[in-house]
């Protein structure tokens, strides 16, 4: 095993220089000069080039205004602050927001960042997007160079939170080659892209905020094995690594680790057994909502830390964690002796083999992650043990995203969610239009009625209280004395090797995905 993981070393560093050698960026980063090489997964890159209209900003890709502005961005406390807006409001229908934004912005062509070009980034959003969801928006409008109102289809209470994702693009620069060849009004301009390699951004220097301290940017795109190599030949500046690497040492390099919301969970579907379009939805087994709240207790979530992340997370209990919408009311304790008297109410006792038999039935479950990822493997892994002690037969399985979606109807998934949003837990709870949830079949009217509710509130701080209660409302909800359709486990640590006398400044919390958000503050970072 050792033998492996050490070839598998020596096959990275080789294919971590070629990258390099066949870029423009082969010798350690700068301090004099002020330039920082990072390493990300290649999942970072982005598909359809750097354009907001096709997921650039969203997902994986969430940053700081970067290559283009957004009007507004979160503080390190999650605060929704000013970037391009002066301001903005929403009118007490909640059917029209009107932003302000500053009259001193140019973009990186010379030419001035008016209200037209907001109103020309969200149509095209609205029209093109298939990663955000603008459903809601019915047309942005310019009143003035300064001003653009959002005419809503139906009220959107957490509206800033799309505006702070969405980079403005210029009406006069814009065709179908835009995504390979960006411009923006950000901190950085886009130098050069070379397509499964790398990605060079030099500092804006016309920026309207202050000056970046770091004036060249190198992303790397390669895998875990790679990003360690370049490091351990001083090839990069900060590496993107995993928790199985963590008890490496690399000489000039330190470990640091950043919180996040990138949560690690599964689903177990809540409703019987039938098939709808073909497709199987529901498990018997997971129905009877006492499994499935016994399987939540018998999770030992800080052990999976501590033996499938090498401490390096944190316990998870929603898909909101230390957000302000997330409900205390989600928090468990570890309880196994409480999980074996739920499943004893439900019936379920425990046969000659130590797994629990009911009406003939045996207590058994498929869980599936995805191939390829060692992480979402090790804890399936680490539930499958775990719920044996439950008396509960777990098979592990991997599968690809092709079925994977499919299968989720019926059987558990190891996920990756977490956003800085309340629309992930919309996502993951509300009914849709066949009247279940999405990804795994649920419905609860109260629930989704608190997240409508809470969508059409005209104050974005009042939402928050309703989000809550959507996961538990005193009577009902999500969580462990709801419904409990889903079971968290943790919150991945992203962790990076650093170099020496680079200072990366304080992240907020992570999104998931170990990619762009690490540099969401890059013009701050410094050489010591």
């Amino acid at each position: 095993m050792k033998n492996r993981k050490w070839m598998r070393m020596i096959c990275a560093l080789a294919a971590a220089a070629a990258v390099l050698a066949g870029g423009a960026v082969t010798a350690d980063a700068s301090a004099e000069n002020g330039e920082v090489i990072v390493t990300m997964p290649p999942t970072s890159e982005p598909e359809s080039g750097f354009d907001p209209a096709y997921g650039w900003g969203a997902g994986e890709h969430v940053h700081e205004p970067l290559i283009q502005s957004t009007l507004v961005r979160t503080d390190r406390e999650l605060n929704i602050v000013n970037d391009l807006a002066t301001s903005y409001s929403c009118s007490q229908d909640g059917l029209t927001w009107t932003v302000d934004i500053r009259d001193d912005v140019k973009f990186t062509d010379g030419e001035p960042l008016t209200a037209s070009d907001v109103a020309f980034t969200y149509n095209l959003c609205r029209d093109n997007s298939s990663v955000n969801d603008f459903t809601m928006l019915k047309e942005a409008v310019a009143i003035d160079d300064t001003t653009v109102e959002f005419h809503m289809n139906t009220p959107y209470s957490i509206w800033p939170y799309t505006m702070a994702i969405v980079g403005i693009v210029p009406e006069h620069a814009y065709d179908e080659n835009y995504g390979q060849h960006p411009v923006g009004s950000g901190r950085y301009i886009m130098k050069q892209w070379d397509r499964g390699q790398q990605v060079i951004f030099e500092a804006n220097p016309d920026y309207y905020g202050e000056a970046s301290k770091i004036q060249k940017l190198t992303v790397l795109f390669m895998g875990e094995d790679e990003a360690l190599a370049a490091a351990m030949a001083g090839q990069a500046d900060v590496a993107h690594t995993a928790a199985s690497y963590s008890d490496q040492t690399v000489d000039g390099y330190h470990l640091i680790n950043v919180e996040t919301v990138d949560n690690r969970g599964f689903n177990l579907p809540a409703i019987e057994p039938q098939e709808i379009d073909g497709i199987t939805y529901g498990n018997a087994f997971t129905a009877d909502v006492n499994v499935r709240r016994a399987i939540n207790l018998a999770i030992d979530r800080q052990e999976m830390i501590d033996n499938v992340l090498n401490g390096y997370g944190t316990a998870a209990y929603s898909v909101c964690d230390k957000m302000p919408w997330y409900s205390e009311d989600c928090q468990t304790e570890y309880d196994l002796e409480a999980a074996k008297a739920l499943m004893e109410e439900a019936g379920w006792m425990e046969g000659a083999d130590g797994i629990r038999e009911k009406d003939g039935a045996r207590a058994e479950l498929t869980l599936m992650f995805s191939n390829g990822d060692s992480v979402r493997q090790a804890l399936a892994e680490d539930t499958k043990n775990q719920l044996r002690e439950l008396g509960i037969e777990v098979t592990t399985e991997g599968v690809g995203w092709d079925t994977a979606y499919d299968r989720a109807q019926s059987d558990a998934l190891v996920w990756g969610w977490g956003a800085h949003t309340p629309m992930e837990l919309y996502n993951i709870y509300h009914t849709m239009d066949d009247g279940l949830a999405d990804y795994s079949p649920y419905a609860n009217e109260t629930v989704d009625s608190y997240m409508d509710q809470a969508l059409a509130c005209p104050d974005l701080e009042e939402s928050y209280e309703l989000w809550k209660k959507a996961q538990w409302s005193g009577t009902t909800g999500v969580t462990q004395d709801g419904d409990i359709p889903w079971i968290w486990l943790c919150n991945i640590d992203h962790l990076y090797f650093v170099r020496d006398g680079l200072k990366v400044a304080d992240q907020k919390l992570h999104p998931h995905g170990h990619g762009w958000s690490i540099v969401n503050n890059i013009d701050e970072w410094e050489w010591e």
